[in-house]
């Protein structure tokens, strides 16, 4: 455990409460996670940059009257030495950032701009001077215009040109030694492609896949050692349906499995929910991290994203704070690795509030932004102090217990939170 000025003030604290409450019994809790675990926030190219080069999802946004205007983002494109500058405040090891293909090549397939690329050496170099360890995405959904005018995925020349731009990242990078992220939520992509764009479903599972095997086998041409993933947004309840496919392809070239966790299981329903009423269940994220300690045996686990979404600035439907959640999702990773699962990170998504897709009412951030109202100013949510001591404690202390008690096992990850459910320890 990093000792620290918190981790002094934790024991003392606990100390005192004995000294107190003599004979009053502490719940078991959970152990600590492990001392060189990976504490890390979590932002992403488009949906924070602004100042975005013609792009996938600036036609979509075009072509979708509903959704919200762009704008500039949160504007990261000129404010991350700030929010750089906040990620270290909270003591994180791990900032991630994705690297735009689209800013990197917006006139052609022939020609990069070494701007944009100046652009991404300082924002690594600024993580790395703030003591943190880059980890970067290849694609987080967007490609550039270009790509997009003549049939983006569905294009046969878009997995060499996609591997193109990504080599050229790779290499201008790997002496960073960053965690690597080859393609954000695959599945997700996919799916957004065929609503947005028509995409043919097939044909991007396979190019996808191709994508990432071939830019693994360069990285680790480029650094032997490297650390690859490609992060897979965790589905309960039907998961092994939904990645299954795609994680087939990928799996023997990950060196970490890397999943996103949101959401409990969701029957189906006629509309879909906005993401703030979607079912949320803390306890889920155990069985997704059991899932693929399973399936993946002796691969790591990094929780490359986890969090909750609010709408605007209004409370969640369930009651819970942003900071109630945290700690109730650290509990169950404790809970998880005390069982013997290899979990090695966590990042928060997201730093900060963003753009989401269409609309900057859901909000994920530890610090609240209103882009959506012009105002840019990163203003801490009190999930960001409690995410700060969590981290100096290397995870919740030992005698805490959840906000609330496991829902009842067919509203979590269904059928495996019933045929082997997990209790609070």
């Amino acid at each position: 455990m990093r000792t620290t000025a918190r981790h002094a003030a934790a024991a003392l604290a606990t100390t005192l409460v004995a000294m107190l409450m003599p004979g009053t019994a502490v719940a078991p809790g959970v152990p600590a996670l492990r001392p060189d675990f990976l504490w890390g926030v979590a932002v992403s190219g488009f949906q924070a940059e602004g100042h975005a080069p013609d792009s996938n999802w600036l036609r979509y946004i075009r072509q979708h009257p509903e959704f919200d205007d762009y704008g500039d983002a949160v504007d990261f494109y000129h404010r991350y030495p700030e929010d750089i500058r906040l990620a270290a405040a909270l003591g994180v090891q791990v900032f991630r950032i994705g690297v735009e293909w689209a800013r990197l090549q917006p006139d052609g397939r022939s020609t990069w701009d070494e701007a944009a690329f100046q652009f991404y050496d300082k924002v690594v170099a600024e993580i790395v001077a703030a003591g943190m360890r880059p980890m970067l995405t290849l694609d987080h959904w967007v490609y550039p215009g270009w790509a997009y005018d003549r049939g983006g995925w569905d294009h046969p020349d878009m997995v060499r040109d996609w591997v193109a731009n990504a080599r050229r990242v790779v290499d201008r990078y790997a002496d960073r030694n960053p965690l690597w992220v080859t393609i954000n939520e695959p599945v997700a992509y996919i799916s957004h492609e065929v609503a947005l764009s028509g995409a043919d479903r097939a044909t991007m599972e396979k190019r996808v896949a191709a994508a990432h095997n071939a830019i693994y086998d360069h990285i680790h041409q480029r650094s032997p050692d490297a650390m690859v993933t490609s992060n897979v947004g965790y589905v309960a309840g039907n998961d092994l349906q939904i990645n299954g496919s795609v994680l087939a392809d990928i799996g023997p070239r990950l060196d970490y499995i890397g999943f996103d966790y949101y959401y409990g299981f969701e029957p189906p329903k006629p509309d879909p929910s906005e993401l703030w009423e979607l079912p949320v269940r803390p306890e889920g994220i155990y069985f997704a991290l059991r899932r693929y300690a399973r399936l993946f045996p002796g691969k790591p686990l990094f929780i490359v994203e986890n969090g909750i979404t609010t709408e605007n600035h209004a409370p969640h439907r369930t009651g819970y704070t942003r900071a109630e959640h945290l700690r109730d999702s650290i509990y169950w990773v404790q809970r998880a690795a005390a069982d013997g699962m290899n979990i090695i990170g966590y990042n928060y998504w997201s730093l900060t509030d963003n753009y989401e897709w269409g609309s900057y009412k859901p909000r994920f951030g530890l610090y609240r932004v209103d882009a959506a109202a012009g105002d840019l100013t990163r203003v801490p949510t009190e999930a960001a102090a409690a995410y700060a001591a969590i981290v100096a404690a290397d995870g919740v202390t030992p005698h805490y217990r959840p906000s609330r008690p496991p829902a009842d096992c067919t509203l979590i990850d269904p059928p495996a939170s019933c045929a082997e459910p997990v209790t609070l320890r």
